[in-house]
């Protein structure tokens, strides 16, 4: 790995010394040490590809098998594999696409975007949050409270666009990238992937636009097609004319625009599905919508307006102060999946696992659960998931055959003085959110 970080900081030198011009001769970084490096940090359990291959198949010949990549990667003979589609439920019903290519795809794909990474990185911006080195959903989280509470950004821009990552236009995606890899080997291999057959229900389908998720170098493409696309053309041609503040936050293509002043969030609201609809990129109209968040409560006493993002349902409430700051709670949508979810996964398990592997187990899970939605002012919505685990737990222990044997009382000192569940807990506290 200390090699790794030595070929992306010569990569950031050169990018600080010709700031304003495409480099050449990237590939060069891509050798043997860096593809190993790549390897290694790989899903080891990840779904394989078109050929069934597992991360341990390609790791018992990769001593032969990186040579032979890296040699077919550089003369321009490799050709991307098609990749194979599956459909994971996104929680409204609906199902989402996602790519899966083959571990030897998925080594170069990582090894490109380790490569391409440092040059972007120097002219991304802040306020985009997804998929990079450092930055996480919790820091958009964070950023957003502050903007809102604080800085009392109240008109936001709640925008959804749709099949975003299927709708990305490869020519305007190939004049963005013009602008900073000219890099003849790269460039071609990025064509190859864009133009891979994706493989659904045993037929080949060839892709005129979008790229597939799951693939390592997807997050990289989408999130420059967006920096241009979006990013640069609001900081630098919207931002300037507007009267008040304003803020864009943004992780992967969930984004969030917000403004001090409602005229320039009407002006905003206007222009943006033009800007987008420009690039072939389209704006839900049913989701996409303006709040003024300091909106009093209607005759019908129904509360403030709130939305979604990452997660989280946020809406405006008093801090203990008497203060009016953004407040946040696991959204509907999100609870009722992750408690479908358990409950498949408990009722699968409970026949195969002991009670102690099956709670050691659930303990994982409720871990990683708080882990993501322990944040400030989210407790009630971590004790309702806690509670609806043990009734879960309850509900299809009884279900195991036999005689009711599991009482409620019986399951709470299971889960209380027997194998304790883990308890909530906030791991994000903000402090800013406590004025």
């Amino acid at each position: 790995m200390k090699e790794v970080l030595t070929v992306e900081m010569q990569i950031a030198a050169r990018v600080r010394k010709y700031p304003g011009e495409a480099l050449t001769n990237l590939h060069e970084f891509i050798d043997v040490g860096l593809l190993n490096a790549c390897f290694d940090s790989l899903n080891k359990k990840g779904a394989s590809g078109v050929d069934a291959e597992k991360w341990i198949d390609y790791h018992q010949q990769r001593n032969e098998r990186i040579p032979q990549l890296l040699s077919a990667f550089k003369s321009g003979t490799y050709r991307a594999p098609n990749i194979r589609r599956v459909f994971i439920p996104k929680g409204d019903g609906k199902l989402r696409p996602l790519g899966l290519p083959t571990v030897e795809d998925k080594l170069l794909q990582t090894s490109v975007s380790r490569i391409l990474t440092p040059i972007y990185e120097e002219i991304f911006y802040q306020h985009s949050y997804g998929f990079r080195p450092g930055k996480s959903q919790h820091q958009a989280l964070e950023a957003l409270s502050r903007e809102v509470s604080l800085n009392r950004k109240r008109y936001i821009i709640d925008a959804d666009m749709q099949n975003y990552f299927g709708s990305i236009n490869h020519q305007y995606l190939r004049e963005f990238l013009d602008l900073k890899i000219k890099d003849g080997v790269i460039r071609k291999m990025i064509d190859k992937w864009l133009k891979a057959g994706i493989l659904e229900n045993r037929q080949v389908i060839y892709p005129t636009e979008g790229t597939p998720q799951g693939g390592s170098i997807s997050p990289l493409i989408s999130n420059v097609f967006l920096h241009y696309v979006l990013d640069a053309w609001f900081k630098e041609q919207i931002q300037p004319l507007l009267k008040g503040s304003s803020f864009i936050i943004r992780f992967a293509d969930d984004f969030l625009l917000g403004f001090t002043n409602r005229e320039d969030a009407l002006r905003v609201m206007e222009v943006l599905p033009k800007r987008l609809g420009k690039f072939g990129l389209t704006l839900h109209p049913e989701k996409t919508r303006l709040i003024d968040l300091d909106e009093e409560k209607g005759k019908d006493n129904h509360p403030k307006k709130t939305f979604d993002f990452l997660g989280f349902t946020h809406y405006m409430s008093k801090s203990r102060k008497g203060n009016l700051i953004l407040k946040r709670k696991t959204s509907s949508k999100k609870l009722n999946l992750a408690l479908m979810r358990l409950s498949d996964w408990i009722k699968f398990y409970r026949h195969k696992l002991p009670i102690t592997e099956l709670i050691t187990e659930l303990n994982q899970k409720l871990r990683g659960h708080y882990a993501y939605y322990g944040i400030t002012f989210n407790s009630r919505r971590l004790n309702a998931y806690f509670m609806q685990t043990k009734r879960l737990l309850h509900k299809w222990l009884n279900h195991r055959g036999g005689k009711r044997v599991w009482t409620w009382d019986k399951i709470m000192k299971l889960t209380t003085e027997w194998i304790p569940l883990v308890q909530p807990r906030i791991y994000h506290s903000y402090l800013l959110a406590k004025p």
